[in-house]
């Protein structure tokens, strides 16, 4: 059987991680600070790999369609923004959940130094792909 010590050093464990991910989901979703700060409303989740060669970097934003993206590139960084319309059946539906982010988002995305080519940008299977080119 488990010592006390070990108890509570495990509760403590627990506790940290669950406050570690309520504060990336609070980061996510109500983003602070920057320009236009007060405009976007939630931050899509990104992966980004690199190789010799390049980086590539996945932003994921189910049900954006590729007119509401802007891709941009600000003081050593690229920022994502756009809009994902709230997408509703029809009529009298009534709302029982709401967990996938709808409306204004923003997503600034630090680059190592260095100097790329961004490739165009492609919308894929609900994400945006972008390709940059090491120079």
């Amino acid at each position: 059987m488990p010592s006390r010590n070990d108890l509570e050093a495990w509760m403590w464990m627990e506790a940290c991680k669950a406050l570690s991910q309520a504060d990336r989901l609070h980061q996510q979703f109500f983003p602070s600070g920057g320009p236009g700060a007060g405009a976007a409303i939630w931050q899509p989740p990104m992966d980004m790999v690199e190789d010799e060669y390049e980086i590539v970097i996945v932003v994921a934003m189910p049900g954006v369609p590729a007119e509401r993206v802007q891709v941009s590139r600000e003081n050593g960084a690229l920022l994502v923004r756009g809009s994902r319309p709230l997408l509703l059946p029809g009529h009298g539906h009534r709302v029982r959940s709401l967990e996938i982010p709808h409306g204004m988002f923003e997503r600034r995305i630090a680059l190592p130094p260095g100097r790329f080519e961004l490739n165009p940008p492609t919308l894929r299977d609900g994400c945006l792909v972008l390709h940059l080119i090491k120079l």
